[in-house]
């Protein structure tokens, strides 16, 4: 065989060789759905840049399951933020037979989605959903990586009566599921406290104009406002409650302590509270850390739920690499089991699929940024 002859055959056996490494090679598919269009988009794109960070990093690693390389695939839908179009994309990715899903954002979509993954058997983390009852649904296969809205908007309304001492309180919710829970937890906590309750609004996830109800509001010399819902509205509330000269205390709960609220709000920011899921990423060993390598690798701020989608996914992969296989019925028992340390703490669920002693962050806008309060465990 002369040299030429020689080589080639030599680059074929490498070229086969190469092939049949990467046939070898096990694709698992973690789905994640968030609304990737309209008011909620940023949300979405957010846990979606967090579900691909996780998910370049563990291929780099080159993780083996059960001893064989796989490669994690992400399988990203639109679930637009609505409860029907989450059903629709929930069977999408039970069709295209994920491992895992890493969603939804809005407990609206993530209750009726929920139902379909679990009847289908496969494993929900949602990193973002925090309406109780997405945990109590009896389901084994359900989990949640945050706080919910009975711990943290409970802690916001235990904390308005008896350290802020608000002594007449008033609460607008958007009406969607996450903010009538949210609105709901608060004022259980309130009247648990004895505070005082003098109204109760409503708006829609889409309104921009909040005149009626605060003018309402004022008429009741209120001395707190509660919005229940996230940080565009409630930055319309915060202007809008300048405009009219009140001087009660807006307080938001999850979704408002974000940077576009204050470029959103400007002035009227100022001394606007909100109460977040999980501890201050700034005071967590790796907070930092993942908030460079977010801004280096998608070249924006994070928001406020990218390293609980972080965590989400690694602890499914954590939980498929200690069970060693990808089935719900091997890894699942898994994830109930072991104790995994995050960006955001120690990730343990409970016999529910619930967060274990989850902590909540007041943050107050002082000198035009958000800073820490307290921490409530």
């Amino acid at each position: 065989m002369n040299k030429h002859l020689m080589a080639l055959a030599c680059v074929s056996v490498v070229g086969l060789f190469t092939a049949g490494s990467a046939a070898a090679q096990e694709v698992i598919k973690i789905g994640q759905a968030s609304p990737l269009t309209g008011g909620n988009a940023p949300y979405g794109k957010d846990l979606e840049n967090a579900v691909n960070m996780a998910i370049d990093e563990a291929n780099a690693q080159g993780i083996k399951i059960g001893g064989k390389p796989v490669k994690f695939e992400i399988d990203a839908v639109d679930d637009q933020a609505d409860p029907r179009t989450g059903v629709t994309v929930a069977q999408q990715l039970v069709d295209d037979k994920v491992d895992v899903v890493i969603g939804h954002f809005n407990s609206g979509t993530t209750l009726p989605a929920s139902k379909i993954y679990s009847a289908a058997g496969i494993p929900m983390i949602t990193p973002a959903a925090t309406n109780p009852a997405i945990t109590q649904s009896g389901s084994k296969t359900i989990f949640s990586i945050i706080a919910t809205d009975a711990q943290n908007a409970g802690n916001a309304g235990k904390y308005a009566v008896t350290v802020s001492k608000a002594k007449r309180i008033a609460v607008i919710d958007d009406r969607t599921a996450f903010g009538q829970g949210e609105a709901d937890e608060f004022e259980k906590a309130v009247k648990a406290a004895k505070g005082t309750l003098v109204a109760h609004e409503y708006t829609d996830s889409k309104a921009v104009d909040f005149s009626a109800q605060l003018t309402h509001i004022k008429s009741l010399d209120a001395d707190m406002v509660f919005f229940a819902g996230l940080n565009p509205q409630a930055a319309l509330v915060a202007k809008k409650m300048k405009q009219l000269g009140m001087k009660a205390q807006l307080v938001g709960g999850g979704g408002v302590m974000e940077p576009t609220f204050l470029s959103l709000a400007g002035d009227a920011a100022e001394g606007t509270m909100a109460w977040e899921y999980g501890q201050p990423l700034s005071s967590l060993p790796k907070g930092a850390d993942f908030a460079a390598k977010y801004k280096a690798k998608f070249g924006t701020e994070m928001l406020s739920y990218a390293p609980f989608g972080y965590d989400a996914t690694w602890a499914a992969i954590k939980a498929m690499e200690a069970a060693k296989s990808t089935k719900p019925s091997a890894y699942v028992p898994m994830l109930r089991s072991r104790a995994v340390e995050g960006i955001t703490g120690k990730i343990r669920f409970s016999a529910t699929g619930a967060l274990l002693n989850p902590a909540t962050t007041l943050y107050v806008v002082k000198g035009g940024q958000w800073t820490v309060v307290t921490v409530k465990e």
